[in-house]
């Protein structure tokens, strides 16, 4: 079991006069999540100008990546609901960015493969989110900008052992 967030950080006061808000605005929860907020905005603005939205993205990535995979395995490589993934790529087979073909091994699977387009686009789609998140880190210097994705990281790798060292 992991103890409790302790801190000598402004947040962590003793004054019983604190305002509750100003308190919690403070937490690196809260800071987390309001800067989550404004990258998934950042990254939807970047990504509609190619008609698109971020599941798209990820699938059209993860195609890529494991591709041609069978619908159901690129389903639990991406984490989307099958329900979900059915919608994902019937917007990205309507706009010709991959195929949905019966599995040749098993006709009742479906297998999806990138096209030429969807290879172009999942290009364009990097750039857009490279400058999004250079905009989301626009006030950090290259150094900090550096540690600050390192720190991240570490924060966001679940651990029961405690702490990296």
């Amino acid at each position: 079991m992991t103890e409790p967030f302790e801190t000598t950080e402004p947040y962590k006061t003793t004054e019983p006069h604190e305002p509750a808000l100003d308190r919690i605005r403070a937490l690196p929860s809260w800071l987390l999540n309001r800067a989550a907020g404004r990258g998934r905005r950042l990254l939807g603005e970047a990504f509609a100008h190619e008609g698109l939205r971020m599941p798209h993205h990820a699938v059209l990535a993860a195609v890529a990546d494991i591709g041609p995979v069978a619908q159901a395995a690129l389903g639990r490589e991406t984490g989307f609901d099958p329900k979900d993934m059915v919608g994902i790529l019937n917007d990205l087979q309507r706009m010709r960015l991959v195929t949905r073909t019966p599995d040749p091994d098993d006709r009742r699977k479906n297998v999806i493969a990138l096209t030429a387009e969807g290879r172009s686009c999942l290009a364009r789609l990097a750039q857009l989110g490279d400058e999004a998140n250079r905009a989301l880190l626009a006030a950090l210097t290259p150094a900090e900008r550096e540690q600050f994705v390192a720190l991240l990281a570490r924060v966001a790798e679940e651990r029961e052992e405690g702490p990296v060292a």
